[in-house]
């Protein structure tokens, strides 16, 4: 059996950070997904890498032997991307891909062309459709690899993190809470709503955090939900209720003045984008590309 570098990186981030819980918060997966990884891996070797004590995680002799070839394996992966990347500037013909509706209608177009000017012999085909979406074309379909907005598992998938987000309240200009500094979240419960449709990642990350924070999702009066990021900007903007999008959505209208950020105290909405893709399929050189570049840009939170 193929050596899984993928377990590898889940080993050595259980033994950095002393924990399954950390670990997957870190690796952006669940728990009982990073447990049956490093089983799978203790199965491979036949022998027991970690062990509890005193309520303490630790790892065994094996465990202790192992962590510095995991190391090296680890790095030696990030070696072989930027050798490939560098590679890459010989890339001609088109990186085809899915990306959700944020990414794709407000995030990756402003960033797309210097992207292109670097590999001016490579052309882009992006789809843009919701999350949910997006996985499944992956699993049955055989889309190389999309971009999503939430956090997703599944058997199979290879997900990591490649920029960062940041969901807000939004209110129209004439709204109560568009003069204040903050609100609190038992007043955005008294709200009339307008939502991404479900199945997208922002409304997905936004539930996860009210869930978060004891408040379940059904308490929103939610008077409509929308497949489209500029219907719900469109309703808030009329009135017709409040809502949570990305910051990279809101720029023309936050300058205009026409939509307003709203912070709620004591909740925070971040995230990131993932890169997501069938562990099992090579990722196209020109995607590794892609992701590369992402990855190196600027943090727009920062």
């Amino acid at each position: 059996m193929a050596l899984n570098v993928h377990q590898l990186h889940i080993f050595y981030t259980v033994a950095e950070r002393g924990s399954f819980s950390a670990a997957a918060q870190t690796l952006h997966m669940t728990q009982p997904a990073v447990t049956m990884q490093i089983q799978a891996l203790e199965e491979r070797y036949g022998v027991k890498l970690l062990q509890r004590s005193a309520k303490k995680l630790e790892l065994t002799d094996a465990g202790r032997c192992l962590l510095p070839q995991a190391r090296k394996a680890i790095e030696l992966m990030r070696e072989t991307d930027d050798l490939m990347a560098r590679y890459a500037l010989l890339l001609k013909g088109q990186l085809k891909f899915a990306a959700s509706l944020t990414i794709g209608e407000y995030v990756l177009p402003r960033m797309l062309g210097p992207f292109l000017k670097r590999y001016p012999d490579l052309s882009v085909s992006m789809r843009i459709i919701n999350t949910t979406e997006i996985l499944d074309e992956i699993e049955h379909h055989g889309l190389a690899f999309g971009l999503v907005e939430g956090r997703v598992d599944g058997p199979g998938l290879y997900v990591e993190p490649v920029m960062n987000d940041e969901l807000v309240l939004v209110a129209p200009a004439d709204h109560p809470f568009a003069s204040r500094a903050e609100v609190t979240l038992d007043e955005v419960l008294e709200e009339p709503m307008v939502l991404r449709e479900t199945g997208s990642g922002t409304r997905q990350v936004m539930e996860e955090e009210l869930i978060r924070h004891g408040a379940s999702p059904e308490r929103l009066r939610v008077v409509s939900d929308f497949g489209s990021t500029g219907a719900v900007k469109s309703a808030v903007e009329a009135g017709l209720g409040l809502s949570f999008l990305s910051v990279w959505t809101l720029k023309h209208e936050a300058a205009l003045g026409l939509l307003k950020p709203v912070r709620i105290r004591g909740v925070s909405f971040r995230r990131q984008f993932y890169a997501v893709r069938q562990q099992s399929a090579d990722l196209p050189l020109a995607a590794s590309a892609l992701l590369n570049y992402l990855r190196g840009l600027p943090d727009e939170l920062s």
